[in-house]
């Protein structure tokens, strides 16, 4: 099934879509996945090649599986689909765009607009960096949408900030990274290392926003110019 036929089996679902659940082919902590998966219902599922194998062991079915299954193989995944009856939309290995960037643009095109990515950590350096940047691609079509493994969560934020509650908070720290050349006027409010109107730029002062903490119920980022990567992370026990 090519991508205008999978297109067209979702087509009902574009509407009521808004979350979705994409698993990653890249290292995944399987008691993590589960945990993440049993208390959560998504909408849609994407599985991207080798994320197949996941959603497998997990006995999540997945919407739609994308990518060119160089890792998990056609015949493997074609047997699984007949078995399952999800849409595919399988690309040639050699292309522009990587399979995690693939299942991105096709859960905005489907109306998704919150992204959850599962497996797009932990592996090969240029294929987390790459995925940290598609990001960006969702924050300019206001698609909320982060990475996460079992010790962070990654996520972006524009201009004018964030509030962070306690209650909600991933892990113990904090940390912002600048992802554009400069990130204007930043101040920190309820976190045990504040700052007031700072500017930074890429590779100055990196560390003065690393292992940040939330002090207060609520904490508040401000900020009037620029991107910044968050990262929501904790010590494995």
């Amino acid at each position: 099934m090519d991508r205008g036929e999978a297109d067209n089996m979702n087509a009902d679902r574009r509407e009521m879509t808004d979350t979705c659940l994409i698993v990653s082919g890249g290292p995944t902590d399987r008691k993590f996945a589960a945990e993440f998966v049993k208390n959560r219902k998504d909408p849609y599922v994407i599985a991207v090649d080798a994320g197949l194998a996941v959603c497998e062991e997990l006995g999540l079915v997945p919407d739609l599986a994308v990518g060119d299954f160089d890792t998990f193989g056609l015949e493997r995944m074609e047997e699984l689909r007949k078995k399952e009856g999800w849409a595919t939309d399988v690309h040639k290995p050699e292309k522009d765009e990587t399979d995690t960037e693939l299942a991105i643009n096709t859960a905005v095109k489907l109306g998704c607009d919150q992204l959850v990515i599962l497996g797009a950590t932990g592996g090969r350096l240029d294929h987390e960096w790459s995925n940290v940047h598609l990001l960006k691609t969702c924050l300019d079509q206001n698609v909320d949408a982060c990475l996460l493994d079992r010790q962070n969560k990654v996520f972006l934020i524009a201009p004018p900030g964030r509030v962070f509650a306690r209650e909600e908070a991933f892990g113990k720290y904090v940390s912002f990274i600048p992802m554009t050349s400069q990130v204007k006027g930043i101040t920190l409010e309820g976190f045990k290392y504040p700052l007031k109107d700072k500017s930074f730029s890429i590779g100055i002062e990196a560390g003065r926003m690393i292992s940040n903490e939330l002090e207060e119920k609520n904490a508040e980022l401000h900020f009037t110019e620029g991107i910044l990567i968050c990262m929501e992370t904790r010590d494995l026990t």
